[in-house]
């Protein structure tokens, strides 16, 4: 292949003629012709550096544009006020690009202010052991006859035993309105709870509310901002309400709500069987007859393990009742 490559190039065939007669690579050529890369230059190694643009910023520019942005005129603006405030002055430094970029290349970069800072909101944690020991209450929206009228829907329940211990069907969200709620629930139950829990809203945090906690000797919860996790209790109760089958897409009136509300809150109350409460009503838990209940429960499961024994691996026993309820299980400490 070399003494053909030879005669094609001392007949004046080109190179690159040559080599794609012969099949030979050109780099391969190149390479042996120049082993020390004294004519073509190296092969490997690192690239010659990149020269310079004219426009670019000299080192000592660089500092002085740096120490302007440091000055005790400058050092609290941001840097777009930096730069308009030297134009207006009569002087021209460079671009607002390239101040950022002196800025970042010095650890600059970030807010030149200084910045409030805010603790970590405290996660609640509350836990029941009883009826009538934590509250939670949540306002929902109910649609009315037409679009964009809405009905507001106040609920308040006991964590422990999930029974609604107060609702109200109202035009709006109004405070004074909420205070009246809370005030009349607690009335009408003869308990004060030891503590209230709710989300952030408007209502919830209104001062007509604080005052009346404050006046009952109620300990006052309230969500995270933005966490609905932090009320789960009202929130699964607004989901059981709204995905009922009979749950209309709109309300004709405020009447027809209150009514519809009436009866799913009667039936909530004293015939739901709440998994969560091993599938007792609330009213059960609520009123103490869950016991019985359940006692009535593990006779007739008795009864049929008796007649059915092939049915059953073990003694059956109803589901066992719920012993505490909780928002944010607490976070147990350990002993010293």
């Amino acid at each position: 292949m070399n003494g053909a490559f030879t005669e094609l190039r001392a007949a004046e065939v080109s190179i690159k003629a040559a080599c794609a007669l012969t099949g030979r690579s050109r780099a391969t050529h190149y390479r042996r012709a120049d082993p020390a890369g004294v004519t073509l230059g190296p092969l490997h190694g690192p690239h010659r550096a990149r020269r310079l643009p004219p426009s670019t910023i000299t080192d000592d520019e660089r500092a002085a544009v740096l120490a302007l942005l440091n000055s005790e005129d400058y050092r609290d603006l941001a840097i777009p006020q930096v730069w308009a405030r030297e134009l207006d002055e009569g002087r021209w430094w460079c671009s607002q690009s390239s101040m950022y970029r002196i800025a970042r290349a010095a650890g600059q970069n970030r807010e030149r202010r200084a910045q409030a800072t805010h603790p970590p909101r405290v996660r609640p944690e509350l836990v029941a052991h009883g009826p009538s020991e934590v509250w939670s209450w949540d306002i929902t929206a109910l649609k009315g006859p037409r679009k964009g009228e809405w009905y507001k829907l106040y609920v308040v329940l006991d964590i422990f035993s999930r029974y609604v211990v107060g609702w109200l069907a109202a035009n709006a969200e109004d405070a004074v309105v909420a205070k009246d709620f809370l005030a009349d629930a607690v009335a009408r139950n003869h308990v004060i709870p030891q503590t209230i829990h709710a989300d952030r809203g408007g209502s919830m945090t209104s001062k007509p509310v604080s005052e009346l906690m404050v006046d009952l000797g109620i300990c006052r919860s309230h969500s995270r901002p933005q966490c609905s996790n932090d009320n789960p209790f009202s929130e699964a109760q607004f989901k059981t309400l709204k995905y009922v089958p009979d749950f209309p897409d709109r309300f004709g009136s405020l009447a027809d709500a209150r009514a519809f509300c009436e009866r799913f809150f009667e039936h909530y109350n004293h015939e739901h069987r709440h998994s969560g409460i091993g599938m007792h009503t609330p009213a059960s838990i609520h009123f103490d007859t869950a016991t019985e209940v359940r006692a009535q429960r593990q006779t007739v499961l008795d009864r049929a393990h008796a007649q059915y024994p092939e049915r059953f691996s073990r003694r059956p026993s109803p589901p066992r009742l719920p012993e505490q309820a909780w928002i944010n299980q607490p976070v147990l400490q350990p002993t010293q």
